[in-house]
């Protein structure tokens, strides 16, 4: 379909695995009611003890709660054997969509594009020195231009799209046909950070994906299900999990990840030196071991 053909045409799926937070859930779900463009389906994917959702509403429901589910890769993969739409639009259980976030994301789908995420407008955008070490030590692929686009809001509000190389898991949509046969790993489990850049990863080569500025919402972040972990244990994890399983072959990949590993060991030192605390090296470590062996587990599975 055309942009204009897909805007008006489209069935769109939207996909949603939840656990313990019914209140959230329903807020959620409010706001996919209010959308200018509605949903032809709504799949949930229910891992709580008890079940979360037991309302009626105008949009067909497939409702899934199987607490022995563990994770939301898993969670996911459920969903997605059962979507039967157009398009794929994946949603955390804990975010507010602005009343045209569906009809913006499908406006982005010109032809030749596989992937739309759309914007978070409630971000919080990091410390200075975690943003100074990031623009200093990762590059190639471990460079994450999600970030850019979403500290940047008022500068890209004006444009339609912008191409980034990989999207955010609670807001991405993708082409149905181009992932039907795709799954995110189940190796991931808990909160799975990583699962969605190891998606888009996966994807075929040259895959265009686009961020839809115009296409927002609010991210509550419920602190249910969620751990407090430090920052550097879970970017850790991401990029040696990432370089087991995509990035291990090819000089650049490797040149950038010997660089950003100096940069680990640069900011558990400095860190050290200020508070005389081993924390971030231990958090580094913690995450890297992580990280290392949920890629090679995946890549023997395969």
């Amino acid at each position: 379909m055309k942009a204009e053909q897909l805007a008006k045409r489209a069935r769109v799926s939207v996909l949603i695995p939840t656990k313990n937070r019914t209140a959230d859930l329903e807020r959620t779900i409010e706001t996919l009611l209010t959308q200018t463009v509605k949903p032809a389906e709504l799949i949930l994917v229910d891992q709580s003890t008890k079940p979360s959702f037991t309302k009626s509403i105008p949009i067909p429901v497939r409702y899934i709660h199987d607490p022995s589910l563990s994770g939301l890769t898993t969670a996911r993969n459920a969903a997605m054997a059962h979507a039967q739409g157009d398009i794929w639009l994946f949603l955390d259980d804990d975010v507010l969509l602005e009343a045209n976030f569906i009809e913006e994301v499908l406006k982005a789908y010109r032809e030749g594009v596989i992937g739309v995420s759309g914007i978070i407008i409630n971000y919080s955008v990091p410390p200075l020195r975690q943003r100074v070490w990031e623009r200093t030590f990762q590059h190639g692929p471990f460079h994450d231009d999600r970030q850019d686009v979403y500290r940047g809001l008022k500068r890209y509000s004006r444009f339609p799209s912008v191409p980034v190389r990989f999207l955010g898991g609670g807001l991405m949509s993708f082409r149905a046909a181009a992932i039907r046969e795709q799954r995110f790993d189940a190796n991931l489990t808990s909160a799975c950070p990583g699962e969605d850049i190891e998606f888009c990863a996966g994807l075929p080569k040259g895959s265009t994906l686009l961020i839809a500025p115009k296409a927002r919402l609010i991210h509550n972040r419920s602190a249910e299900n969620r751990n407090d972990v430090h920052w550097l244990s879970v970017t850790s994890q991401v990029s040696y999990y990432m370089r087991e399983r995509h990035w291990k072959r090819g000089l650049w990949n490797n040149l950038c990840f010997a660089w950003l590993k100096v940069g680990y060991a640069v900011l558990a030192s400095y860190s050290f030196l200020r508070t005389g605390s081993k924390e971030a090296w231990l958090a580094w470590r913690k995450g890297a071991k992580a990280g290392k062996a949920l890629g090679t587990a995946k890549r023997r599975a395969e």
